[in-house]
Parts: structure tokens; sequence; C-alpha cells
């Protein structure tokens, strides 16, 4: 850069705080705002598999990849497929010294990577309302409490419901035909044996024609589960979520025909039930230049959640920093980033809807079916 950039991050996920990382590396400065009160103001969600072509390098250019492998668990890339009778389809156990997508908690990850910055670069409590491009360059970022401030970029890192992305696309994320129901075990060792043993060290899948059960490690010893079916948003439309039976006896009958030993994922839980409809951006998702404004991570380019969008993420961040080191003003910067992060984009969520689809099939088959991703066929 010939002067160096005012630039503004709206949302301190993995993808924003990797891209104020690496730009204070190379003393840029730049301020991200989060609507969050603090770290924990709520659930930082399930684990991650962090990997080698996309999360790892984003890491290795924030200078903090030795430090995550201090917190990932290798042992957690653990995955063993099933069908609905609890029958074992494939298990991969990962070798001594694997690190191709070691797991790691979202909460520890993000941690890690707000320790990393400078004391005072995240604003928290303060929520974006809006962006616009400026006359003469650059963006106005307007906050929620009706404030304004002027920037060189404005980076919208604010997920799947971004307040920046009108700025840029007339896009708005669609329902994609499948609910998530979230389920919590906590001290799954100790409190629910059988539970831990189905699922391992790491992820199980079990699935049947338009329903699937998942269920994942986290590392404080809990497990979290999803039960991801095929069904109209209004699904719970006469259920009162807090209802935690009726919720229990709708799911009981969603999944008629599995296993007792997977049912018992819907029957044991301590905790509620947490609805999370999948909502999907159009593929592709581009967008004209806009001068001083873009895009990274789900607001860019939301996809199906089948572990590809905080790595997406993080590796937008890297490389949306890495190009405004390395040009003299922030167009030539964008043009560069964009031009590779939106065909990437559109490839990554093209292979993950087929991924879904699979795992999900829109088809009443009791036959288990799972992409080549999990089975590493």
């Amino acid at each position: 850069m010939s002067s160096t950039p005012r630039i503004a991050i709206v949302g301190a996920g993995p993808g924003g705080l990797v891209c104020a990382r690496v730009l204070q590396r190379h003393r840029i400065p730049v301020t991200v705002f989060e609507r969050e009160a603090d770290l924990a103001a709520r659930s930082q969600g399930g684990s991650l598999d962090i990997r080698a072509d996309t999360g790892q390098p984003a890491l290795r250019a924030a200078g903090l990849f030795e430090e995550f492998l201090a917190l990932a668990r290798p042992e957690g890339q653990e995955t063993r497929l099933m069908d609905r009778d609890a029958t074992l389809l494939h298990h991969h156990l990962p070798q001594p010294g694997d690190v191709a997508a070691p797991e790691i908690d979202r909460g520890r990850l993000r941690a890690l990577l707000l320790d990393s910055l400078a004391p005072g670069t995240v604003r928290w409590g303060q929520a974006a309302r809006a962006a616009a491009p400026l006359p003469d360059g650059g963006a106005r970022l307007e906050l929620a409490d009706g404030t304004v401030e002027d920037f060189d970029l404005v980076v919208g890192a604010d997920g799947a419901w971004s307040r920046i992305r009108p700025a840029v696309s007339d896009a708005r994320p669609v329902h994609g035909g499948i609910d998530f129901v979230e389920i919590h075990f906590a001290d799954a060792d100790e409190r629910h044996p059988a539970i831990a043993d189905l699922v391992g060290n790491g992820s199980m899948f079990a699935n049947a024609g338009r329903k699937s059960l998942i269920a994942q490690r986290d590392g404080d010893g809990g497990i979290r589960v999803y039960a991801a079916f095929r069904g109209p948003l209004d699904w719970n439309a006469d259920l009162d979520l807090d209802d935690t039976d009726a919720v229990r006896a709708r799911l009981l009958d969603i999944y008629e025909g599995f296993d007792d030993r997977l049912l018992d994922l819907l029957r044991r839980n301590e905790g509620p039930f947490i609805s999370r409809p999948l909502y999907v951006l159009p593929v592709p998702h581009t967008w004209e230049r806009v001068p001083g404004i873009t895009l990274l991570g789900d607001a860019a380019h939301l996809m199906p959640p089948v572990g590809v969008g905080a790595n997406l993420a993080m590796l937008d961040g890297a490389e949306l920093a890495q190009a405004v080191i390395a040009h003299p003003t922030i167009d030539a910067a964008l043009n560069a980033y964009e031009s590779v992060m939106l065909p990437r984009s559109a490839e990554e969520a093209k292979a993950a809807a087929d991924i879904l689809a699979v795992l999900v099939p829109d088809t009443d088959s009791t036959e288990a079916f799972f992409p080549d991703d999990l089975t590493g066929s």
C-alpha cells in the first residue's frame, strides 16, 4: 500500500479474525466490529475439522499454526458410518501423526485468534446496520446505534444474515429444505457411556432415506448430535420447541425404523432440542465490484454445513489480507481477492450441496448412502 488504509471488519468469527490477525502482522491497523458483548455471550458451537488445504494455510499465514496444533484433537478425525440398523459400514481411524483435518472446538479456535490481536482491536457490542460506498472511494459503515464511520475498506464477515451483503448484492439466503435439530450430551463417557461408545472419538453418521443422525465429540467431553431431515420449514409449527417431550415424540416418529441404539440419541439427551434450519445462498453468488466493500465467509458464500464453511472463511480472510498487503490500492486488492474467491466458493458450494444430497438423500430408500468425502474412497 502506498499509504496505510483504514480497514473495518464486521464480524469476529474465524474468518474476520484471521483477516485482522494477518493485517496486524504486517502493521496494518484494523478495527473489528462485533455485535456480541464478549466471547462468552453465547455458545460457540461445535467442533471444526481444520483442513490441510484451506483452514491450515490460513492459520500458517496468521502465524498460529503451531499454537493451533497444541489445542487440536487429531483423534477427532475418527469417522464411523452406519446404516439405520447401527451396522458399522465404514470406520476410519487416523494414523499417528495424521493432521490432515484435526478437530478443534470453535470456541477454542476463536479464543486463540482473539488472543493474537492487539488489545482493543475488537469493539464488542457494536452491531453494524449497513455499509455504502463513498463517492470519492472507500465506504461508510453505519452502526446500529446510528453512528457512522468512514473507512478505506469495509469487510462483511458477519455471516449468513450479513448486514454488509446488501451493499454489493441483492441475494438473500433461502431455506434449503432440510432442518438440523441440535441435541447435547454433557460428560458423555461418565453419564452416557453407551452413546459415547457408539460415537467414538470423532464423528458418527447414520442415514436412511430423507433423514440422517450425525454425532460429534466436543473437546469438553460432550457429544453434539444433529438430527438432519428433509421437510418444510414449518415442520414444527404446531410444536413449542421448549416442550422437550413433544419435540422428542415428533423426532422419534420421524426416525421410526432406526435401531434403538441410534434412537437413544433422541431419547436420552438432557438439554433442549434446538432447531437450526438450513439456509443457503444462490450458486454461484457473484457481484459487480463495489469500491471499498467486500465479503468473506458465509456472508459471501453461505453453503451446506458439511465441514467447509469455517475453513473457507479463514482462507478468505487470509487471502484478502494478503491481497491488501501486496497491492498498491484497495481496488486492486479487491480485484485480486474476488477473482479467486468467487469462482472457488462456487465450486465448493456445488460440492457441498452434492455431499449433503448424499448424506440426506431426497429419497425414501432405507439404504444408507455416504459421500466419498466421508468414506475416504
